[in-house]
């Protein structure tokens, strides 16, 4: 049975195989099962506000769903507010999944948040969309979307 502690288990051992800045990582089913698990998980979207409106988002519960850009758009310059935009919606000891196009903007999200005392923040392997197949195409090869998860178009 997948429970809580199992998963942040999981995210855990992959923080420690891999040695990364945060305290973990998870598929996008592992974090939904999560996000299932423990209503006080929260899902942080950083992708910029255009890619919601034009490619579409997660669909979860209002409480358990956060938009804070990692960057900005256009210029893609890294929000300076991040920080305390998060930290204004999501609770410091709360488990917190970071997600992006691709789990790029994710990973550094997860650091950053790291650093400014969460103690469960965990990237959303694979990303929102996914990498690109070989047609250049997205959410066909990973992703949330690819997996199946709630989501909704643009």
């Amino acid at each position: 049975m997948t429970t809580r502690d199992t998963l942040l288990q999981t995210a855990h051992d992959r923080q420690q195989s891999s040695q990364l800045a945060y305290f973990g990582a998870l598929t996008p089913q592992e974090s939904y099962a999560l996000l299932q698990a423990d209503p006080k998980a929260v899902l942080v979207d950083v992708r910029t506000q255009a890619e919601l409106d034009w490619v579409g988002g997660v669909a979860l519960p209002e409480e358990q769903l956060v938009h804070v850009e990692w960057s900005t758009y256009p210029g893609g310059s890294q929000n300076p507010n991040f920080v305390a935009e998060l930290k204004a919606r999501v609770p410091t000891d709360a488990p917190v999944l970071f997600l992006c196009r691709s789990a790029a903007r994710s990973k550094h999200a997860a650091r950053v948040a790291t650093e400014a005392g969460y103690q469960f923040a965990m990237d959303v392997l694979e990303g929102f969309e996914g990498p690109r197949d070989e047609d250049h195409h997205r959410k066909t090869v990973e992703g949330w979307c690819v997996r199946g998860l709630p989501w909704f178009g643009a």
